[in-house]
């Protein structure tokens, strides 16, 4: 597969990185949440696990699905968001409490639950990278509705296999959304009821997964097949902070910026794919949690 050279002028200042869990060869990590004590939960997609290291610098499995997942969201402390497929392939969103299935709800007209990010106290919204849709979760419910379908959700050539919508976060006010396949990052206004107004672009030519505000309204976003974090400025310029295989999804804990990924799994380098890591970037400024 041959990638545009996209990134090819962009500076590069990279900043302080450190391994902080190795998994082996061949492991999807997908996404990532941090709760307030610095637990650290992720997505294990493939084998349908959600994995946690705790603040002693433990790993271990926090819980187990039949199928895969996917996107993860913090609902309160020790209570999660999860979406996927089920073990026929099914698209389904999920809660677990303690490491516990508390409900589970399929969404048949679905096909690529991915990105998952807070929009009120019991709403969350849930990209459908391949349906080309934002759905709306009520936790409380546990009940699923189309909350946006726009064409620049989607892809712009169904036979690809690159998600397009796919990451999700609000920064003051705004829900931006990035459509990995056609290399945008979209911005979708709230209005005082947190419904959307008309998406429009805010950026064209990046090949973003998943992403992450600081305070400032900096942006940082995992390249995936580009093997790099990148950080947008409020200017919309881009600078390559560091280079990690595969990396799929950030998040912030204190001034630093986490990052999984996949060793090279969708797109190998040419040294063939890695062992999956959580990497800790140190980018002095504390992020929108």
């Amino acid at each position: 597969m041959n990638l545009p050279n996209i990134y090819a002028n962009t500076p590069i200042a990279l900043v302080p990185a450190k391994s902080v869990a190795q998994f082996p060869v061949n492991t999807f990590l997908e996404n990532l949440e941090i709760a307030s004590d610095g637990s650290i939960f992720i997505t294990n997609h493939e084998v349908g696990k959600v994995v946690k290291l705790g603040i002693n610098g433990e790993l271990s499995i926090y819980a187990k699905l039949e199928g895969k997942v996917t996107g993860i969201a913090l609902i309160s402390e020790d209570r999660l968001i999860v979406n996927g497929w089920d073990s026929e392939g099914i698209p389904f969103v999920a809660i677990l409490q303690d490491g516990s299935l508390e409900s589970f709800q399929t969404i048949p007209d679905g096909m690529f639950p991915n990105g998952i990010t807070r929009l009120d106290s019991n709403t969350f919204l849930m990209a459908d990278s391949y349906r080309g849709v934002i759905w709306s979760v009520d936790v409380e419910k546990l009940s699923v509705e189309i909350w946006l379908e726009h064409p620049l959700l989607a892809r712009d050539d169904s036979s690809s296999s690159f998600p397009a919508v796919n990451g999700l976060k609000i920064f003051d006010h705004v829900l931006y959304a990035s459509n990995t396949q056609r290399m945008l990052m979209l911005r979708i206004p709230l209005n005082t009821n947190l419904q959307p107004l008309e998406p429009e672009i805010y950026l064209e030519n990046t090949n973003i997964d998943d992403f992450a505000f600081d305070l400032e309204g900096n942006l940082y976003g995992a390249t995936h097949v580009y093997n790099s974090v990148i950080r947008i400025d409020k200017n919309k310029q881009t600078t390559i902070i560091a280079h990690v295989t595969g990396c799929t999804a950030v998040a912030f804990y204190g001034m630093g910026l986490y990052v999984v990924n996949n060793g090279g799994m969708f797109l190998p380098p040419e040294t063939g794919v890695e062992p999956s890591q959580l990497v800790r970037l140190e980018v002095g400024v504390k992020g929108v949690s």
